[in-house]
C-alpha cells in the first residue's frame, strides 16, 4: 500500500459553512484518520492549503488546526502545479470568477452551491469544464444525510407505491440583529451581494427532488421578504431588499406534487429544521435530518372528523421509526471522499457543474415565478 499526496486549495473556510463542515468536519477530519483508502489499496492523503484575503485570519486558522500551508495570494496558489483541486466556498457571487479562473490554471474544481447567479453563466461553466477535462463536482450535502437517505432506500424498497406528495418544511427564525445577533450574514438579506432565500435553498430543492423522488418538470414560487430592515455585523440597520421566505410548489415526474416552504422567519415547531412528509398509496414517511418514522397502510388509524370533541387520538404514536441500520456519516465529509476518489481514480461521480447549473435553473425560475405570478415548466438544460 502506497501513500499518493493530493494537494488541495482551499478557498472561503473563514465562512461558516467552509469552516465548519468543509474544512474541520471533512478535510480535516480525513487528514486525521490518514486519508482516503482507494481501491486499489493505496491511501490518498491531503495536503490542503488555506486562501483568502485577511493575513491575520489565515494565520491564526492554521496555527489552530495545525495546517501547514495558508496564503493571501490565491494567483500563486494557483500557479503551483504540485496543488491539482481547487475548493471554492466563498460568496456566490464570486464564484463562477473563481472557478473559471482555476479552470484556466488547469485545477479540478469543486464547489459550493449555487454555482451562481445567473443560469447563463452556470451553463457556461458547465460547458468549460466539460470541454477541460478536468474533474467538477458540486455540493449536493443533503443527499448524503441519514433521513435523506433513508427515504430514497424505502421509495427504491417499494414502500410508498405510488408517491402523491411530497411535503417539505425548512427553515428557523433568524434574529434581527437589534437585541440578538443573527445566525445567519446580513448579506444574506441583499440583493446585491447575491442574498435570498429563493436563490440559496431552491438550488438545494432541486437536486434532493431530482434524486430522492423523481425529476422537477414545473415550478410555481411566491417569494416574501417578511422582515423589511435588519441589523448588520457592525451593528447598522439596513433595508432587507430580498426575500427571507418562499412558498414553492413543484410538480414532479409521474404527477407527484411537492410543495416545500423555506423561511427565516419561523420558529420551529416539527421533529427538526428540515422535515420532509412523502405520502404514497401504500404508506407515508416523515423524515428530518437523521431520523425518519413510516405508517403503513395496515397501521393507518381511521380519525373521524368531530369538532365539537377534544381529540383523543396521539397521531404521533401510530408510525414507526426507521433503524440506523448503517454508521451515519457527515454528509459534507462523504461526498468530499466520493469526489477525491473520483480524481484520483475516476470513481463514479454524478455530481458536476451540470447539476450546479440545474439548482440555479429552478432558482431563477423560482424567482420568475413569483414576478410573473405563475406557473413554469423546467426545460432540460443542454450542455
Amino acid at each position: 500500500m502506497a501513500e499518493r499526496r493530493l494537494g488541495l486549495i482551499m478557498h472561503g473556510v473563514t465562512g461558516r459553512m467552509g469552516y465548519n463542515q468543509h474544512l474541520v468536519r471533512s478535510i480535516l477530519a480525513i487528514r486525521d484518520q490518514g486519508g482516503v483508502v482507494l481501491s486499489n489499496g493505496d491511501r490518498l492523503v491531503v495536503d490542503p492549503i488555506i486562501v483568502g484575503r485577511d493575513r491575520e485570519k489565515m494565520q491564526r486558522l492554521a496555527e489552530k488546526h495545525g495546517i501547514q500551508r495558508w496564503s493571501t495570494d490565491l494567483d500563486a496558489a494557483l500557479a503551483n502545479p504540485d496543488d491539482t483541486v481547487f475548493f471554492d466556498a466563498g460568496t456566490t457571487l464570486m464564484r463562477a470568477g473563481l472557478i473559471e479562473k482555476a479552470l484556466a490554471a488547469g485545477k479540478h474544481v469543486y464547489c459550493e452551491k449555487p454555482t451562481s447567479d445567473s443560469l447563463d453563466i452556470a451553463v457556461d461553466l458547465a460547458k468549460k469544464a466539460r470541454a477541460s477535462g478536468l474533474k467538477h463536482g458540486v455540493v449536493q450535502d443533503k443527499l448524503f444525510l441519514p433521513g435523506l437517505m433513508k427515504l430514497k432506500m424505502l421509495r427504491d424498497s417499494g414502500f410508498f407505491g405510488q408517491i402523491l406528495s411530497v411535503r417539505g418544511e425548512f427553515g428557523y427564525w433568524v434574529f434581527e440583529g437589534d437585541w440578538q445577533k443573527a445566525q445567519r450574514p446580513s448579506w444574506n438579506y441583499r440583493k446585491a451581494d447575491g442574498g435570498g432565500i429563493i436563490i440559496d435553498m431552491l438550488c438545494h430543492w432541486r437536486y434532493v427532488l431530482d434524486n430522492t423522488f423523481a425529476p422537477v418538470k414545473a415550478v410555481s414560487c411566491l417569494g416574501a421578504t417578511h422582515i423589511p430592515e435588519r441589523v448588520d455585523e457592525k451593528g447598522n440597520r439596513f433595508q432587507a431588499d430580498t426575500d427571507d421566505a418562499a412558498y414553492a410548489t413543484f410538480e414532479l415526474e409521474g404527477g407527484i406534487i411537492a410543495q416545500v416552504n423555506s423561511s427565516w422567519t419561523t420558529r420551529v415547531r416539527r421533529d427538526d429544521l428540515v422535515t420532509f412528509h412523502v405520502d404514497g398509496t401504500h404508506g407515508s414517511a416523515v423524515a428530518g435530518l437523521h431520523k425518519c418514522w413510516t405508517q403503513h397502510r395496515v397501521n393507518t388509524p381511521k380519525p373521524v372528523w368531530n369538532p365539537d370533541q377534544p381529540q383523543t387520538m396521539n397521531f404521533f404514536d401510530d408510525w414507526e421509526e426507521v433503524p440506523d441500520n448503517w454508521p451515519a456519516e457527515n454528509g459534507f465529509k462523504a461526498q468530499w471522499e466520493m469526489f477525491l476518489k473520483h480524481v484520483a481514480e475516476d470513481a463514479p461521480w454524478e455530481f458536476g457543474l451540470e447539476a450546479g447549473a440545474k439548482g440555479v435553473q429552478l432558482a431563477e425560475l423560482g424567482l420568475q415565478s413569483w414576478a410573473e405570478r405563475r406557473w413554469l415548466d423546467v426545460p432540460e438544460l443542454q450542455f
